[in-house]
């Protein structure tokens, strides 16, 4: 197998419907083990819609390359309240990644 599967966390902000279901938002991610790039990533948004608009953020991404872009990309085209969460989230997974390279 060519790929890890690293998942991020969390807390949520009171008030979304997410909420309701998890105190922490996770994102996962199948990687590349070579290049570090995003195969296919998740995360617990309620909605469906919500999760595959964060998947086509993040997938062809290489961690290699930090999260900088991924992360303007939240912040410039994710309006909801999730947003801090998505971002720490996916700073806790970049760290998990960085983590198992070594």
């Amino acid at each position: 197998m060519n790929t890890v599967f690293i998942a991020g966390h969390a807390r949520l902000p009171s008030g979304m419907a997410a909420q309701n279901m998890y105190e922490t938002l996770t994102i996962t991610a199948e990687i590349d083990k070579k290049y570090g790039v995003i195969v296919t990533a998740s995360c617990t948004l309620a909605t469906h819609h919500g999760r595959d608009f964060f998947q086509q953020i993040l997938r062809g991404h290489s961690l290699q390359d930090g999260i900088e872009k991924p992360i303007k990309d939240i912040k410039s085209h994710y309006l909801g309240k999730a947003t801090n969460a998505l971002v720490s989230a996916l700073k806790d997974l970049h760290k998990q990644y960085e983590n198992h390279k070594h």
